[in-house]
């Protein structure tokens, strides 16, 4: 890109960084999983109850996704019965200062129409 040299400004160009997380976390669900499990350990049935909205496919796919990536770990718990829990690993926890940020800017600067829990 260039830039005309009345303006006298210098190009602008992409941040990288930020077009791949907004590219993950504003992939439906994604932000909003590692935002509800900031609260803690949490099963499955207690994520599809926490997410009005969201099939158990599209859970089960983004919680795969989110421990891929390494922000999610999934712990089975010997039973009877077995079960499965999801918490944050320290790279999610690490996001919980953006995410919150992000939140509060929602809740200052868009309208409550819309999608939400």
């Amino acid at each position: 890109m260039t830039v005309s040299p009345e303006l006298g400004g210098t190009p602008r160009t992409c941040d990288g960084g930020l077009a791949r997380a907004f590219a993950f976390l504003g992939k439906r669900w994604n932000g909003v999983l590692l935002g509800t499990l900031a609260n803690g350990p949490a099963g499955f049935a207690e994520l599809t109850r926490a997410l009005p909205g969201i099939s158990e496919s599209v859970l089960s796919d983004r919680l795969g996704e989110l421990a891929r990536v390494g922000l999610v770990s999934r712990t089975v718990r010997e039973g009877p019965p077995v079960g499965v829990s999801y918490q944050l690993t320290d790279r999610g926890a690490a996001l919980l200062p953006a995410l919150d940020a992000l939140a509060r800017w929602a809740h200052e600067n868009l309208p409550e129409a819309g999608r939400g829990c």
